[in-house]
Order: C-alpha cells, then sequence, then structure tokens
C-alpha cells in the first residue's frame, strides 16, 4: 500500500478555537469529479484551498480496491476523502484507511440525496437521525487522529424547520465533531435529482449564520450558490470559511492563488500528464480554466478533440496554451472582433 507524505495532524483539542480557520476557501466532493487528477489541477490553480475526494462508499472500501479509490499525490495538501455510510464500526475502519493514506482530514457525507446512496441508508436521509451520525462521528474519532468533519444539509424534503440542523449539529457536535460544511439547503429525497436537489430547494443562508452566532465555538463553512469572488468575499465575518462546487469546477480561476499564471498551471499540468496513462482523464478537468477569455472556445476544443487526445501527447496542453496566450494568435482575434461586431449589430 502506497502512503502519501502529509504534515503532522492536528490533535482533536487544537482542532478549532483561536486558531485561523484551515477551511476559508474549499472546493466541494464532487462524485465523477473531484478524482486524484482533477485535485491536482486545483492545486495548482489554488496553493491554499482544501480540496475534496468523490464520496467513498465504506462498501468500495471493505470489499474493494483501496488504492484505486484513496492514493492520490503529496502534492494535493491539504486534502480530505469523504466517506459514505452509516455503521459506526466500518467507518471507523475506513477512517484508519484514510488516515493511513496520509489524508489530512476524513469528512462523513451527510448531504446527499440520490436515490442510490439513500437505498445505502446514508447521506442526506441521515439527518433524522442525528444520534446515529454522532455515533459514527465518535467511533471514528476513536479511530483516528485526524479531524472528522460532517457534510450536511440545513434539513430534509419540504420541511424548513431551523430547531432540525440546530439540533442536529449540536448532538454531532457533542460526539467531538468540531467542522461542519453545511449546504444552505434542504435535500428533498424524493421528486427531485441530485442536480435539481443543488437548484430548487432555496438558499438560507441566514439559518448557516445563525449556526455560527449559536455555535461560536465550532468551524461553520458555508456551500451553495456561491459562484463569484464578491460572494465569497461577503461571507466573510458571517462564517468561518466558504465551500465552492461546481462554480470552482466551471470556473477554477474563481480560486485562484495571488501571482500564479496559466500558463504556469498548464505547464506544470503537462509534466504531471507525462507521469500519467491516460491525457484524456487529464485534460478533461482543464475545459474550465480559460474561462471568461476571449479564446475560451479555441481552448475547450484543443482539449476536447478526440483523435489528439487518444495519442496521449501532453505536448496538445502546450499546443492550447500557444493558441490561446500566443501573441499572434492574439492579433488574429483582435484583427475578426470589428467585423464580428459589425455582424452582432445587424438588425
Amino acid at each position: 500500500m502506497r502512503t502519501n507524505q502529509r504534515p503532522t495532524p492536528v490533535s482533536h483539542a487544537q482542532e478549532i478555537p483561536g486558531q485561523a480557520s484551515r477551511h476559508r476557501l474549499c472546493v466541494a466532493p464532487m462524485m465523477d469529479w473531484t478524482d486524484r487528477h482533477c485535485r491536482y489541477f486545483l492545486r495548482q490553480v489554488s496553493p491554499q484551498a482544501f480540496l475534496y475526494t468523490e464520496m467513498v462508499t465504506t462498501g468500495a472500501l471493505i470489499h474493494g480496491d483501496v488504492e484505486r479509490h484513496l492514493a492520490f499525490s503529496p502534492a494535493e495538501h491539504p486534502v480530505a476523502a469523504q466517506l459514505g455510510g452509516s455503521e459506526p464500526d466500518d467507518l471507523a475502519h475506513c477512517a484508519k484507511l484514510v488516515e493511513r493514506y496520509g489524508y489530512d482530514e476524513v469528512n462523513l457525507n451527510v448531504g446527499c440525496p440520490s436515490e442510490r446512496v439513500q437505498r445505502g441508508a446514508f447521506g442526506a436521509c441521515l439527518m433524522r437521525e442525528p444520534a446515529l451520525v454522532a455515533d459514527c462521528v465518535k467511533a471514528m474519532r476513536d479511530a483516528v487522529a485526524i479531524p472528522v468533519t460532517v457534510k450536511h444539509r440545513l434539513g430534509i424534503d419540504r420541511v424548513e424547520d431551523y430547531g432540525l440542523v440546530r439540533d442536529f449539529v449540536g448532538a454531532v457536535a457533542e460526539a467531538g465533531c468540531r467542522t461542519f460544511l453545511v449546504h444552505a439547503r434542504n435535500a428533498v429525497l424524493k421528486g427531485l435529482s441530485p442536480k435539481e436537489n443543488r437548484e430548487v430547494p432555496r438558499l438560507r443562508y441566514e439559518e448557516v449564520y445563525r449556526l455560527k452566532r449559536e455555535f461560536p465555538r465550532l468551524e461553520i463553512v458555508i456551500n451553495g450558490g456561491i459562484a463569484t469572488r464578491a460572494a465569497i468575499e461577503a461571507q466573510d465575518g458571517l462564517v468561518d470559511g466558504v465551500m465552492l462546487g461546481r462554480a470552482a469546477y466551471h470556473n477554477p480561476w474563481l480560486i485562484a492563488g495571488d501571482g500564479i499564471t496559466r500558463a504556469e498551471v498548464v505547464h506544470a499540468m503537462a509534466r504531471y500528464a507525462r507521469g500519467q496513462a491516460s491525457l484524456r482523464h487529464v485534460a478533461r478537468h482543464m475545459l474550465g480554466l480559460y474561462h471568461g477569455h476571449p479564446r475560451a472556445r479555441r481552448w475547450r476544443q484543443i482539449l476536447s478533440d478526440s483523435t489528439r487526445l487518444s495519442q496521449n501527447d501532453p505536448a496538445l496542453l502546450l499546443e492550447a496554451l500557444d493558441a490561446v496566450e500566443s501573441p499572434r494568435f492574439q492579433e488574429k482575434t483582435d484583427e475578426r472582433r470589428p467585423q464580428e461586431q459589425a455582424i452582432q449589430a445587424r438588425p
């Protein structure tokens, strides 16, 4: 089994009070998206953002290929593994695996509303069972030294009752959890798809802020509907951090660190891709790097060329960079703009 070097784990007693949040900016766990290639790419964009794996079920780790699910690059730190499950003993066992592989944190999924997850009796439906979640958290904390955190919703189905989430957080905090990543919507378990569950239930930021006011010693991170730098900055002083999901995936420059250039990111990814079996699996996560740029479409076209991708030549990334950044291509773009503007102006 391969392990990944990481800093010495933060002890449970040191997790929150009196310290700056480790979760000021996070990228959410997203199934089929935040795999190890995606996380490596996002780390090139942002040195500080706290990254999360896709959800991994306890069954997949207990009965499946642990290396495939948990192996990652040391460059990804800080990074957390998210687990899906509801059996305290199974979660404790899997938390040990997560720690052994070198992750900085283990997170419990109490927010996913998909029918598949519901059939497994975990995810958002666990908000109905705060005592069980508390037992799961305690079992995990007893098993590992790294922090155990919980990602959850404000409630379930159509009932918008602040008392439910308040009591849930209170019960789980008593079991030792100090960090709560709160998606500021309900999860509707029947009648809405996972996509609709990210959009239809209304956002209730004030209830997340209220959690922070009522539990000042806990670390409260807000998630849901935040898609601009201004919206991120607006959370300062109200919560301890912000978690972005698809906004960061489709527009990764939203989380870019100071002084970093897109060209530097592309060169780093070209070096990384040389050691990977599939360029396609790497490039697919980079399509949004030039989001909003005048030549963003050309960038996406080159990185979506199935024939070129099948050749597994990382030079394709540098070719795409040249097509976007090179002055000679930029001049051609500038020359076309007056004609394009004239066409757009026609009635």
